[in-house]
């Protein structure tokens, strides 16, 4: 049996378990799972051409620890909830190599965040990186909202303060004759009850609104009823990462998610794949159901810094795997058509 690296990082997690706490065993282990997620290539293929510690995280003595693990005829134990359904890096890369044609058409990144409230570059910053190393067309600000002050979130007048750079950015885009352009957007703090924390009249000025559950995510009774009235409420356009989900941190919310869709769709929302590694929420299996309801697909990578724009490599991947076609993936779409999307349902 080849072990991938999703099964390898789940049998480090429960190896780690079976070390006593504090030792530089347990430590090297938990390090190693979580790392095994961003190993470029499956780790058996690595061991047939090279030493296992070019892998990151893994010294000497975890690379016999895998060693061990690949030789083993054991068949691997299926991941507790809050580790199923992740996808590893070495799968979504030989899922793009296959589909190259979403990469190279791919328009925008859909959520990012600027030191405007937690992100760690600044909103030029993050432009600069899209536009000149990834090649967007446009891309959409999305920092976080007043209701959420551990991740520094604006009030109405930062706020104001972030659209009157962006505003310059785009006058100093369209004086040198360069098409690209920023869109001004939002994280909104949803309530339990769906309701937004900003004031509706700041946010018509706003190119598109993400609204996001940051509080009570680990409640374990149906949720469906939370997400119906957070989907009737008309002051945003695209669910963002709607378990919020964690790896090895928290399963997330439940819900009747067919249910959940429909409502979205009947209420013109669009629901995201949120790219970030730890998220991948929607991960394929939801993403195909989603799929399958008709619902818009929003893909955000969820970058708090530039390197973290490569996050968008999980996104398409989900996509792909769960057969979204691209004409119902709002990143597709030219600006104008987003936009006129986006004011259709206003």
């Amino acid at each position: 049996m080849t072990l991938t690296n999703g099964q390898i990082a789940e049998l480090l997690a429960r190896a780690e378990q079976d070390e006593a706490p504090g030792t530089n065993r347990r430590t090297a282990l938990h390090r190693a799972s979580r790392a095994a997620l961003f190993w470029p290539e499956e780790a058996h293929a690595l061991a047939e051409a090279g030493p296992l510690t070019e892998l990151r995280s893994v010294g000497p003595w975890l690379a016999g620890v895998i060693a061990g693990l690949l030789a083993s005829a054991e068949p691997p134990p299926d991941p507790p909830e809050a580790r199923a359904g992740f996808l590893t890096l070495a799968e979504v890369r030989a899922t793009l190599r296959e589909h190259p044609e979403w990469a190279a058409e791919l328009r925008s990144d859909l959520q990012m965040h600027t030191t405007y409230s937690d992100g760690r570059a600044s909103l030029r910053e993050m432009a600069r990186a899209c536009f000149d190393d990834l090649g967007y067309h446009h891309i959409l600000i999305t920092d976080h909202s007043k209701g959420l002050p551990i991740a520094r979130g604006m009030d109405e007048a930062r706020l104001a303060a972030e659209s009157a750079e962006v505003a310059a950015l785009n006058r100093e885009l369209e004086v040198d004759g360069d098409a690209r352009r920023v869109l001004h957007g939002l994280e909104m703090n949803l309530s339990p009850e769906g309701e937004g924390d900003m004031d509706p009249v700041d946010l018509r000025h706003l190119d598109v609104v993400l609204g996001a559950f940051h509080s009570k995510l680990r409640v374990a009774d149906d949720q469906t009823n939370r997400y119906v009235a957070a989907l009737r409420n008309p002051t945003f356009h695209v669910l963002a990462h709607p378990r919020g989900r964690r790896w090895d941190v928290r399963v997330g919310l439940r819900a009747d998610w067919p249910a959940v869709f429909d409502a979205a769709r009947e209420q013109g929302k669009a629901v995201e794949i949120d790219g970030f590694p730890d998220r991948q929420d929607l991960d394929v299996e939801l993403a195909a159901l989603a799929g399958e309801a008709g619902v818009w697909i929003s893909i955000g990578t969820d970058a708090h810094h530039p390197r973290e724009l490569a996050n968008m490599e999980f996104g398409l991947a989900i996509a792909i795997r769960a057969g979204i076609p691209r004409d119902r993936i709002l990143n597709y779409l030219p600006v104008e058509e987003l936009l006129a999307w986006a004011a259709d349902r206003e």
